[in-house]
């Protein structure tokens, strides 16, 4: 055998391993765990846990959603928050793939739903009336409750409170009366949007304790040195190409406020030969409140 011939045996035999490993790591689920320092913490919410599923787009993790399951059960967790895009798309019927998620999870005392791009705006028009949109009521009916304004968990007269933070730029801060506040959002907010919200004399960036998004899937598409090589992000410059690495997932903060941006679970098909992830496995996302 030529060397040129060794060469492309070579190539075939790596392309053939990334391919088996990428397909290999699409399909499981791995979680991450993130301190959340916050000052003067109640001691009641020292070691509050946050479990963070999101951006699933339909993916099956095992029959019947076994596989991701079975990691939501093995997590301590206070609140489940769900920060969207759980369908392909808006027009989308195939519910079954998130709605098996939540008939097999144990835990459901408190679960925040924030719609993401590809999910059905909550409410539609039928008969001329407003009524919610199907997939939110088969969602309310296993027990989720979506997060219009703001939601609160009480111990021993202090308060945790979850807002959507969409809404929430609308009020003023002097309507929190809450301990420790934090908002869900599907898209992250960008330095350049904060900067903007504070300028905005009809707008409010609260004192938010931490926001918490998704949407960007890490990247996606992931290489090694180099990191996420775009994120779908209008805000940025070149629209999100060769984004600022340490704005595409994990905690940052940025003027004091705290954000945290998981790389969810499935992927996008914007570009439909590219509707994988690559060396940027799945995750969900447990965040501890710790005092600072």
């Amino acid at each position: 055998m030529n060397k040129l011939k060794r060469v492309l045996l070579f190539i075939v035999i790596v392309f053939m391993i990334l391919v088996i490993y990428t397909i290999w790591d699409n399909n499981r689920v791995i979680i991450v765990e993130e301190d959340i320092l916050v000052e003067d913490l109640p001691v009641e919410f020292e070691e509050f846990k946050i479990l963070q599923v999101t951006d699933l787009h339909e993916k099956e993790f095992g029959k019947n959603q076994k596989e991701l399951i079975n990691k939501i059960n093995s997590v301590r967790y206070d609140v489940l928050s769900l920060t969207g895009d759980y369908l392909k798309s808006q027009d989308s019927e195939n519910y079954s793939a998130t709605y098996k998620i939540l008939d097999g999870i144990r835990n459901k005392e408190h679960v925040l739903y924030v719609p993401g791009n590809t999910d059905p705006a909550p409410y539609v028009i039928k008969n001329k009336t407003v009524v919610r949109n199907p997939f939110l009521l088969g969602l309310e009916k296993r027990g989720v409750k979506l997060l219009e304004s703001d939601y609160k968990i009480n111990h021993n007269g202090v308060a945790v409170q979850f807002v959507n933070f969409e809404e929430s730029i609308l009020e003023k801060d002097e309507e929190n009366n809450s301990s420790v506040l934090i908002a869900l959002n599907h898209y992250p907010i960008v330095d350049t949007r904060i900067d903007q919200i504070r300028e905005n004399p009809n707008q409010h960036i609260r004192n938010y304790d931490l926001i918490m998004a998704g949407h960007y899937h890490g990247g996606q598409i992931r290489l090694p040195f180099v990191g996420a090589l775009f994120v779908p992000e209008a805000w940025y410059e070149r629209s999100g190409l060769f984004p600022p690495q340490d704005r595409v997932k994990g905690l940052w903060q940025y003027n004091h406020t705290k954000q945290y941006v998981s790389a969810g679970l499935g992927s996008s098909n914007a570009i439909p030969f590219l509707n994988f992830r690559f060396l940027n496995t799945p995750e969900i996302n447990v965040l501890t409140l710790r005092r600072k």
